[in-house]
């Protein structure tokens, strides 16, 4: 027996293979295009439900300004009573004031309470 290998076999050892780059980019191209499309899906589907969240909310946005609206001409009218000279009114009015309302028709509190240590 001799060493020799058939002429095919031994050419296909000495030569290096030739791959082709293709393959691997059309993978990668189509992993990207893939990623992108269900990126994209997502973000519709979440852009739908915040819509119909947010028109789910609007009566409840509604009705809550016209409480404010309520408890502002409230506060209001309570106020000019308190001003007016009404003891109990007085009252009520500095103890809301003790909690950190407000009222309309007078400017807000500052941060350090020397408003309200004044009015003492």
């Amino acid at each position: 027996m001799t060493d020799e290998t058939p002429t095919g076999v031994a050419r296909a050892m000495k030569e290096p293979a030739k791959h082709s780059i293709f393959l691997p980019a059309l993978l990668i191209a189509l992993a990207v295009a893939g990623w992108s499309a269900f990126q994209t899906w997502q973000l519709i589907g979440e852009r739908r439900f915040l819509s119909e969240s947010m028109e789910s909310q609007q009566p409840q946005i509604e009705q809550s300004e016209k409480v404010r609206e309520a408890l502002q001409k409230l506060s209001g009218g309570l106020n000019a009573i308190a001003r007016s000279g009404n003891a109990n009114a007085t009252v009520v009015v500095e103890q809301l004031r003790r909690q950190g309302i407000t009222f309309a028709d007078e400017p807000a509190l500052s941060g350090d309470g020397s408003e309200a240590a004044a009015d003492q």
